[in-house]
């Protein structure tokens, strides 16, 4: 063999050599800053939701995604103490499309009066305490024939630090009126930039003109931007304090490869923004006070469950009428 030839041979097993040795040192740093930084998110943390607890409850037993469109069940809670019930607080679907990238919110009122299966008709929020995310996915399907594939229980106090982290420049919104009532501090009206606790008391507010409803926007606003930030470049450099910060507070069946791959499909895709909708869609109710569960909301199911089997399918098939009467963005 050629002196030079032997040389270009050295030569190649030396590089090889350097890649695996950086390669190998990338990764271990990598590791390192991943375990620190989810470290660092679990200390800002408190005590969260207690995931044994859904194991008293039906294991959930949704059909698999169809068609690459994935419906998660958002079920949000600001329950105080153990005096508290165990109704759910906020109702959510929230939709993915992985063909388009679209992202749907919808928002069904707590009060909506409902059958629940084999518990008879009740608000819409009583499902959970009676049965866990299991029974509210029934009453979905049995309501509305729309399947949920997942679900996600959100305990809202852990949501200021999470948004401390996900967005630490803050929320801007517009405040439309002075909020105070029941949300422990003084919001005044104007567009500013909002911080957790603040962000907490904005979307927890309902007591003005729109009551529940208002609540129920503001929401949808919020989670809107939120999404936003989520994918940023920030929050991805972020990512495993992210996580670490969430974990105590979120209870979830999604697996962690539907993670990724809608998160994937949120950084790759082109659709902008996030659609949403509210059930019952508007002149589909009555707001009534019954005897035995006090004020709720009877609603023209047909009209609503049309509405929103067009609003969560594919952007083409959905008719103008059916967006404008559903939509509320």
């Amino acid at each position: 063999m050629k002196r030079s030839e032997r040389k270009r041979k050295k030569s190649k097993h030396k590089g090889l050599r350097i890649f695996f040795l950086s390669l190998t040192i990338i990764l271990v740093l990598g590791t390192i800053y991943w375990v620190y930084q989810f470290n660092s998110g679990q200390s800002l943390a408190g005590e969260g939701i207690d995931k044994e607890a859904n194991t008293e409850f039906e294991p959930f037993e949704a059909e698999d995604p169809q068609f690459g469109e994935i419906n998660v069940l958002l079920l949000g809670s600001d329950a105080r103490g153990n005096d508290e019930d165990a109704r759910s607080d906020s109702l959510m679907i929230a939709h993915y499309n992985q063909t388009t990238n679209e992202v749907k919110l919808v928002s069904v009122m707590r009060d909506t009066y409902v059958e629940i299966p084999e518990y008879g008709y009740q608000k819409i929020n009583t499902a959970f305490a009676l049965g866990g995310p299991e029974l509210v996915r029934k009453t979905i399907k049995h309501n509305f024939d729309v399947d949920v594939h997942y679900y996600a229980m959100v305990d809202f106090t852990g949501f200021p630090k999470i948004i401390d982290v996900v967005a630490p420049d803050g929320i801007e919104v517009d405040i439309p009126y002075t909020m105070s009532h029941g949300i422990g501090m003084t919001l005044q009206p104007g567009k500013q930039t909002l911080h957790g606790e603040q962000l907490l008391g904005y979307v927890r507010f309902r007591h003005d003109i729109k009551s529940d409803y208002g609540r129920v926007e503001r929401q949808q606003e919020v989670l809107s931007k939120v999404k936003d930030e989520a994918i940023s470049v920030h929050s991805l450099l972020n990512l495993p304090k992210i996580l670490g910060v969430v974990n105590p507070y979120i209870d979830t069946n999604v697996d962690n490869r539907t993670i990724l791959t809608i998160g994937k499909g949120l950084l790759t895709g082109q659709a902008q923004g996030m659609e949403t909708m509210r059930i019952p869609v508007e002149n589909s109710f009555k707001e009534e006070r019954l005897n035995r569960v006090g004020e709720v909301l009877t609603i023209d199911f047909e009209k609503n469950k049309q509405a929103l089997q067009a609003f969560l399918s594919a952007t083409d098939e959905v008719s103008d009428s059916d967006v404008d009467e559903g939509t509320s963005e």
